[in-house]
């Protein structure tokens, strides 16, 4: 569920935020299960480099190319970086895929002392009540039962998340896109559910049926506005 189409914008909403930097220093940041690039591209914004990986060579030859981001065929629980050398560790919408055991002492080889990771993940869009409705019933009673067992995490906003550091507070934050009903169904044939259930049934595809609800819903050749909530796990070494 990472490489849906038109990522959206992340807001802060709330005033918790620390009001001092978090990461030692802005050197050096990994991105893991990067996918196309797109949080190490941003992250880059804010660090002099990022080494980004992925375990598959498909996703980083789609990755966006920066000169400050180098893009490593690795995984996260074995990064191609020195002991103690990054001042962030970030995983956008992927570690409940990782070996956490693995995972959490390789961010500890890896990061400098007072150094941060930063896991975080998205739920489905939300546009109001009578869309939340069919997207959520097309979840749960429709591909419901090919979700994987690690979905949960997500679906628990990563509050059971086996996460070993010393918490930080962080904000409230919510993505914002302005979406067409082709973005919206893009974005659920990606799920990992709906590819399943097509395996299941073969010459059946789950989406035809929702893609007529919504499009009754849907301004027609327009966008909707979509918020997406987020859930930022931080923690430091």
């Amino acid at each position: 569920m990472r490489d849906c189409s038109g990522w959206p914008i992340a807001k802060r909403r709330g005033s918790r935020a620390p009001s001092r930097r978090i990461a030692p220093d802005r050197a050096l940041a990994v991105d893991c299960a990067t996918g196309n690039g797109q949080a190490a591209i941003a992250l880059a914004g804010h660090f002099a480099a990022v080494v980004a990986v992925d375990g598959s060579r498909a996703q980083l030859e789609r990755a966006q190319p920066h000169p400050n981001v180098r893009y490593e065929l690795a995984v996260a629980e074995h990064l191609p970086v020195p002991d103690q050398s990054v001042s962030l560790v970030a995983a956008a919408q992927a570690v409940h895929w990782f070996d956490f055991d693995r995972f959490h002492a390789e961010c500890r080889r890896v990061l400098k002392p007072g150094g941060v990771i930063a896991v975080w993940t998205y739920e489905k869009f939300q546009a109001g009540a009578a869309i939340d409705t069919i997207v959520d019933r097309f979840y749960e009673d429709v591909v419901g039962d090919y979700w994987p067992p690690e979905r949960r995490y997500v679906e628990e906003a990563y509050q059971t998340l086996p996460f070993p550091w010393a918490e930080e507070i962080v904000p409230s934050f919510q993505l914002q896109s302005e979406w067409s009903l082709e973005q919206a169904l893009g974005f659920l044939a990606s799920w990992s559910a709906v590819q399943r259930y097509r395996d299941a049934h073969p010459g059946q595809d789950p989406l035809p049926a929702v893609a007529a609800e919504l499009a009754t819903l849907w301004p027609a050749n327009g966008t909707l506005r979509l918020n997406w909530p987020i859930h930022l796990r931080l923690g430091r070494s």
